[in-house]
């Protein structure tokens, strides 16, 4: 399994008890859509290992309680500590509407309800205050913020997200 093919779901935070349980914090805002799982997916020396799960349960709502098998003693669990997991993206719920997930999108169309075709989206910046779209017009590169109010429609059939920008904004990026 490839890391393209996955999401980040968390990180093990800190060991739980002396038989190898740990505590893995959650990127998620449903966290109860985790719970269950059977297997998870951990970076361990830049490479995704999967590890099956023996019991998994919420612990104080935000944290992941995990046993794994054939992690059994401490030393098993500080050997797996600061580990990221990941899970398949076809794990990841379904979305609808206006809701996207950042790596669906790219390749989509930007549309402006006044300017008109403005390009294809090629990355989505998210280490900014504001997550953005980066848009490539004819090798021009053009950001979008990411804000609810811009956003009109995702239609996910034809790959276009139709927006609609401050006026001039647009403009700043192509006069």
């Amino acid at each position: 399994m490839k890391k393209e093919d996955c999401f980040y779901l968390g990180k093990i935070v800190k060991k739980y008890s002396f038989k190898g349980e740990v505590l893995a914090k959650l990127d998620t805002d449903q966290p109860e859509l985790y719970e269950n799982l059977d297997a998870i997916f951990l970076e361990l020396r830049n490479n995704l290992v999967p590890f099956f799960v023996e019991r998994s349960q919420l612990h104080k709502s935000e944290l992941l309680r995990l046993k794994f098998e054939d992690v059994d003693t401490e030393a098993d669990a500080d050997a797996i500590m600061k580990s990221d997991l990941y899970l398949p993206l076809d794990l990841l719920p379904k979305l609808d509407g206006n809701k996207f997930y950042f790596h669906e999108v790219i390749g989509f169309t930007i549309k402006d309800k006044n300017f008109g075709n403005v390009g294809i989206i090629k990355a989505v910046n998210d280490t900014t205050a504001q997550a953005l779209f980066e848009i490539d017009r004819n090798g021009t590169e053009i950001l979008i913020p990411m804000n609810d109010e811009f956003i009109i429609k995702v239609d996910r059939k034809q790959k276009t997200i139709l927006v609609e920008t401050p006026e001039g904004l647009i403009n700043l990026y192509i006069d």
